[in-house]
């Protein structure tokens, strides 16, 4: 995974922080000086933060879990449901029902109902419908498509979720802490960094700042992904063998009982012409 550095940070504008009269006392270790008016975060806290976090995700993506990306603010939606999308990890990014962790039963039935409408697609049924009920179907299913798409194959909850701006996810982080799942979060100097289990100090509303720690954090998923696969295929050889000598004996003992059966029927063809003499 390629290092970052603080001026990789410094051009994508991750030390701006908000207005200081915006901003919450309890990020103040993060921040490293006030000018005209708005805070700068101090990047090489910005740097140790990230890092630290993405070893934490590399992990959890290693041992198979799933971890859910939430941004539904405009300037980062798209960049983060991208980033979900490429190492197939969960997303919401248009809206955060209420319940989406804590009554994830609901929401897997509503789910299903996606599955539900497919299925009649596919299989020619929804034709048995009259136009109005077809349309009716299809609007709830676009409206299901658009909110919960991103969770389609989300069997169980998630182990970890990465929120950028904790303040306007505030549901989400709240319903993880409530379940013990692990929050990982990008926190602008208006956040409450404890509020995350991994607080990112860093610009949560310009895409460039996103981009960026986005991509990172992915990266270091991707890299947790492919290890745990490499790891699986050294294994495979073991099996392999085992199924392999398995076969082998079994053709050994085939062969035997070929012979042994051969040497018996010679022996009773000897006895009867014996027998015959």
């Amino acid at each position: 995974m390629a290092k970052l550095s603080t001026k990789d940070l410094l051009q994508a504008g991750v030390h701006f922080g908000h207005l200081k009269k915006k901003w919450n006392p309890k990020m103040s270790e993060y921040i490293f000086v006030e000018r005209k008016g708005i805070h700068i975060i101090d990047l090489n806290k910005t740097l140790k933060e990230l890092e630290h976090t993405a070893a934490a995700m590399k992990q959890i993506a290693y041992s198979g879990k799933k971890i859910m990306f939430v941004a539904t603010k405009k300037q980062a939606k798209e960049i983060v449901k991208k980033a979900a999308q490429s190492v197939n990890m969960p997303f919401v990014t248009e809206r955060w029902y209420g319940g989406m962790l804590t009554n994830f039963a609901t929401i897997r039935k509503s789910i299903k109902k996606m599955d539900q409408y497919e299925k009649m697609v596919k299989d020619g049924t929804i034709n048995n419908l009259n136009k109005r009920e077809r349309l009716m179907l299809s609007r709830e299913n676009e409206k299901l498509e658009r909110t919960l798409g991103g969770i389609a194959q989300l069997n169980r909850l998630p182990a970890a979720v990465f929120v950028v701006d904790i303040n306007k996810e505030h549901l989400a982080i709240a319903e993880a802490s409530k379940l013990n799942v692990k929050t990982f979060g990008l926190v602008d100097t208006n956040c409450d960094p404890t509020k995350v289990d991994f607080a990112v100090p860093g610009n949560d509303d310009a895409a460039k700042s996103v981009q960026i720690i986005t991509d990172y954090l992915v990266n270091a998923i991707q890299e947790g992904l492919d290890e745990r696969k490499a790891d699986k295929d050294k294994e495979k050889p073991v099996g392999a063998k085992a199924e392999n000598d398995e076969d082998e004996a079994d053709a050994i003992v085939n062969e035997t009982e070929k012979v042994t059966t051969k040497k018996a029927a010679a022996k009773k063809t000897e006895e009867a012409e014996e027998d015959a003499e």
